[in-house]
């Protein structure tokens, strides 16, 4: 049997900004992206803690050290610049393989969502 488990997780990140006039994605700084080993163009659902917002988008990486959270594209209308959001993504795995795996949890500063 096989299951989706939570591989990686980006805890309570600002949201930087909002782009509506762009092709599509969110925006992470890379540096984010390598700590919970996510990688281009990976699908990622978002959490906005602040309106109960849910959605699946893909991922670029943005520049490293920035902080930079970014919604593009529709995305960009479910999200305000300052919002916290939780950002996952998910693995299928055999059952007994997911038992014991670990996935990447990451936990950045709040403010200036860089690694602590």
């Amino acid at each position: 049997m096989q299951i989706q488990v939570v591989k990686s997780k980006i805890h309570r990140v600002k949201c930087t900004g909002a782009e509506l006039h762009y092709i599509g994605s969110i925006t992470i700084d890379e540096d984010l992206m390598e700590a919970a080993n996510i990688i281009q163009g990976e699908k990622v659902q978002i959490v906005n803690n602040n309106n109960g917002e849910r959605l699946e988008t893909y991922c670029i990486p943005g520049p490293r050290n920035s902080g930079e959270i970014t919604l593009n594209g529709a995305a960009a209308r479910k999200v305000s610049p300052g919002d916290i959001l939780i950002l996952m993504t998910y693995a299928t795995m055999d059952f007994e393989e997911a038992k014991s795996f670990k996935p990447a949890l990451v936990f950045p500063n709040e403010e200036t969502n860089l690694l602590q």
